[in-house]
Parts: C-alpha cells; sequence; structure tokens
C-alpha cells in the first residue's frame, strides 16, 4: 500500500510540473533572460548602431556610477521621496480608517470619493494636475494671481525643482494614501466591537483604545503597507516624469542615461544596483513581517 502511494505522489508531482511548466517558461523567458542580457550589458560599451559590436569594459560602467555625482544626488531625492510620500499616505490612510471606522450616513459615498484617486488612471490624473497648475488657464494659478493676489506673476509650479518637488510629493500622497485606507479599513471592520465598549465602560480615552486594541491589531498590516509602499515608491517613475522633468529620482535618472544620453552600459549597471538594492529590501522586509507576525 505504501509502495502504491509513493507511486501515486511522484506521478502527482510530474502532473503537478506539467501544469506548472507554461509558467516556469514564461517566466524564464520575460523575467531571467531580460536579467541576464542585462547583466551582460552593463559589462559592456553598446553603441547606439546595433550593426556595430559591443565593446567589453568589465566594471568599468559600475565604477561610472558610483564616481557620478548625479547618481548620488538621485538617490538623495529619491530616499527624500520616498520617506516624505510613504510615511504621510500611511498616516493619513490609518487616521482616516480610524476616523470613519463608524455607522454614519454616506459612509460609502465617501469610501467612494476616498478610493476614487488610486482606481483612477495615472495618466488622466496627471493631465489633471498639469491642467491646474498651468501658469495660464489652471485654476491654481487663477486663485493665486488673479483672486487672492498673493503674487503678481503666475508661478511655472512644474518647472522650479522646490515647488516641483513638493507638487509631485502631494500627488503621489493622494494617488497611493487610499491602499493603506483600503488595508486598514479591512482590518477595523472585521474587529470585535465589544472590545471597544469594554474600554468606554472602563474609561479609556481614543488614544488608550487605539494603543491597547487598534494598533496590535494592524500591527502586521502596518509593517506591510509600509513595505510595500517604500518599494513601489522607490523605483516610482511615470508619475514624475510625465508631471515634471526637474525631480530626478532614480527612475528618471535611469531613464534618462538609457534614451537621452545612450548610455546603455551604464543605464544596464544602474538598473543592476536597484535591482540589488531593492532585493535586498525585500529580504530585509520580509524577516520583519515574519517576525511581526510571530509575535
Amino acid at each position: 500500500m505504501s509502495v502504491k502511494k509513493k507511486k501515486l505522489g511522484g506521478s502527482d508531482t510530474k502532473f503537478a510540473y506539467a501544469l506548472l511548466s507554461p509558467s516556469i517558461i514564461l517566466l524564464v523567458l520575460l523575467i531571467g533572460y531580460p536579467l541576464i542580457y542585462n547583466i551582460v550589458i552593463s559589462c559592456q560599451d553598446v553603441p547606439l548602431n546595433p550593426n556595430l559590436p559591443s565593446e567589453f569594459v568589465g566594471l568599468q560602467n559600475f565604477i561610472d556610477v558610483f564616481t557620478d555625482p548625479s547618481f548620488y544626488k538621485s538617490v538623495a531625492i529619491t530616499l527624500l521621496f520616498t520617506v516624505v510620500v510613504t510615511s504621510i499616505s500611511t498616516v493619513l490612510g490609518l487616521a482616516l480608517s480610524v476616523f470613519l471606522n463608524r455607522p454614519f450616513f454616506g459612509k460609502k459615498l465617501v469610501n467612494s470619493i476616498i478610493i476614487l484617486s488610486y482606481v483612477v488612471p495615472a495618466v488622466c490624473l496627471i493631465f489633471t494636475w498639469r491642467y491646474m497648475f498651468n501658469n495660464i488657464y489652471g485654476i491654481v494659478n487663477y486663485f493665486v494671481v488673479d483672486v487672492f493676489g498673493i503674487v503678481d506673476k503666475a508661478p511655472l509650479w512644474f518647472d522650479q525643482p522646490v515647488s516641483a518637488f513638493i507638487l509631485v510629493s502631494i500627488f503621489a500622497i493622494w494617488k497611493f494614501f487610499p491602499y493603506a485606507y483600503i488595508s486598514f479599513n479591512a482590518i477595523l471592520q472585521s474587529m470585535d466591537n465589544s472590545l471597544y465598549e469594554a474600554a468606554d465602560i472602563d474609561g479609556a480615552t481614543s488614544w488608550q483604545k487605539f494603543k491597547a486594541i487598534t494598533y496590535p491589531a494592524i500591527k502586521p498590516t502596518l509593517v506591510t503597507v509600509v513595505s510595500l509602499r517604500t518599494i513601489w515608491v522607490f523605483y516610482i517613475y511615470t508619475e514624475v516624469y510625465l508631471l515634471t522633468k526637474q525631480v530626478d529620482v532614480l527612475g528618471v535618472y535611469l531613464y534618462d542615461m538609457a534614451f537621452a544620453t545612450h548610455d546603455f552600459g551604464k543605464a544596464a549597471a544602474i538598473s543592476i544596483v536597484l535591482f540589488v538594492f531593492i532585493f535586498a529590501l525585500i529580504m530585509l522586509i520580509r524577516k520583519k513581517v515574519l517576525r511581526v507576525e510571530e509575535d
């Protein structure tokens, strides 16, 4: 009987591998091959003309990356952008989910409005923002210049590094905070209200209820939200590039290196560095999440 079961188990395993083989082949073709090819390019001087041969330069592209002041400037901007967007969007999503975790008239409508920026395509939101802050016909400049008279001349919001960074950060927070709101709201909706009722009887304040009841329940979700949002914001590209050319995050820096200066070898080296950093970050986050779940 045991031999028969072992044979059946082996047969099931082979059948499972047969079913998974198309997905494995697809992953190898779409992820494995580009990654290996990118590593090869990072060690070459790739000419713009595809008919010309590439020259092997070893680690020179990586040396050029780590000796380029623009790279460190881009890293600093990306880290600041990631910290600002991740922290504020998480706190905002958590605060709204806690505040709105009660029955009231129009709750479904409010929830729909909150998640609107998350479900609407980013391109639509980007062009809306570009239109709002246009220096000729934008509604923001209309109020700033014509209505309130704060300044005499309409500012070029997305053409100045500081104002562009602030606006892009606000846009990213507005775009991404509903993810935190949805995640925390799902946990809060599933919690037992009798815990809060018992705390009210004992005379607990709102902060004491949050610290003793809410926070322990949302702690694993909080770690996951912060972790995923950190990774997503760190390699953000589309939203920043379409809004402005003044915020040189790593995604924009990489794109310009590849398609503006056509230094494909250096661009490939930058992507390898980013891959190693993000992979290490994912492993660290995974370890942290598992530790929180065990606690």
